[in-house]
């Protein structure tokens, strides 16, 4: 995505308060968050060591920030991506009932990111899992769960209008479901990205269901690591996947806005077709992976949410820079400068 200089844009708070209002955001957001999931706040890794299999993989393409460790006779380690995979194993540590979970600082360096209003090279998230029983591996599981997290926002959101009363609410009562296959027959001639700004302008908040199995077409709508949420598990809808992706339509930048990318996570059976579908069945070797189908650890479901993503939302500015320190382009920088977008 190109740099987007919104037509009329003029900041709502100066940067003093605006530290103030990310504050306000974060301290009230994971609160209520924690709240409506039931769960409790853990200390989270920046790096682990590569070849365990813990860390995000992603799309499955991106290189981690890696290093050797000098007391360690020189092992890897990598900064980890996000913490899908490490959250879960720490649920079976700490034995967390079904219907509580944990939640966590994610701070991650993706240097492969293109640098614009939306990605930056730091990455700071809430990363959250909660274990569930096997019978709630559902898609109405899902949904409940969404429909929780959004909430969350949406009371976020009116808080922000109570402290500054010119930063008018913006989202919609509900959050739309629509599944990517049936965004592909609504739109059969857009492109995945396309489709969700339409879905995303007409309902203004959107999950999209269904994010890694191939549709209809033989693409799938976005790339998903084969071994965190589950895509391959037909759905009481009569589609596929157990997972998705939460977008709002951003007003300021006239785009879909990803918030969250969350789902329910593999079954030992999910696991072992995901990974055949990706022709990386070599994985099921590393400890993680054994560990899961060997049943050492709960079945869950869990996602991240940005933090910035959030702050730029509801603040309603043009550029995550201006709710994050982060290295941008001069260019860039010079070209906010220019019109009224100050990035920190």
């Amino acid at each position: 995505m190109a740099l987007i200089i919104p037509k009329k844009y003029t900041r709502k708070l100066l940067p003093e308060t605006t530290e103030v209002a990310i504050k306000n955001i974060k301290d009230t957001f994971q609160q209520k968050l924690a709240r409506a999931l039931n769960l409790r706040r853990v200390t989270a890794p920046l790096f682990v060591l590569t070849g365990t299999g813990l860390n995000d993989d992603l799309n499955g393409v991106e290189r981690a920030v890696s290093f050797t460790i000098k007391a360690m006779d020189d092992r890897s380690a990598e900064v980890v991506h996000s913490l899908a995979k490490w959250k879960r194993a720490k649920l079976g540590a700490y034995d967390i009932a079904p219907g509580y979970g944990l939640y966590t600082d994610m701070n991650a360096i993706r240097t492969f990111e293109e640098l614009d209003n939306l990605h930056s090279l730091y990455v700071d998230q809430w990363d959250w899992e909660q274990s569930i029983n096997k019978s709630d591996r559902t898609l109405d599981y899902l949904k409940a769960t969404v429909e929780k997290i959004y909430r969350a926002v949406r009371e976020t959101e009116w808080m922000i209008y109570e402290n500054f009363p010119h930063i008018t609410p913006t989202l919609p009562e509900k959050v739309e479901f629509i599944h990517s296959e049936q965004l592909l027959q609504m739109y059969p001639g857009l492109s995945p990205k396309e489709r969700e700004a339409e879905a995303c302008r007409r309902y203004g908040a959107v999950f999209v269901i269904g994010i890694g199995n191939p549709l209809s077409d033989g693409e799938p709508h976005d790339g998903r690591a084969p071994d965190y949420d589950d895509w391959i598990t037909p759905n009481s809808d009569g589609y596929i996947g157990l997972n998705g992706d939460l977008l709002l339509w951003n007003r300021i930048l006239e785009i879909p806005f990803e918030l969250s990318s969350m789902g329910i996570r593999v079954s030992e059976e999910s696991l072992l077709k995901q990974l055949n579908a990706r022709h990386c069945e070599e994985r099921a070797n590393l400890r993680f992976h054994q560990s899961l189908l060997a049943g050492e650890y709960p079945y869950s479901i869990g996602g991240g949410i940005g933090q910035s993503r959030l702050c730029m939302f509801l603040l309603q500015k043009a550029h995550i820079g201006e709710v994050q320190a982060s290295i941008w382009p001069e260019e860039q920088i010079e070209e906010c400068h220019r019109h009224g977008i100050e990035l920190m």
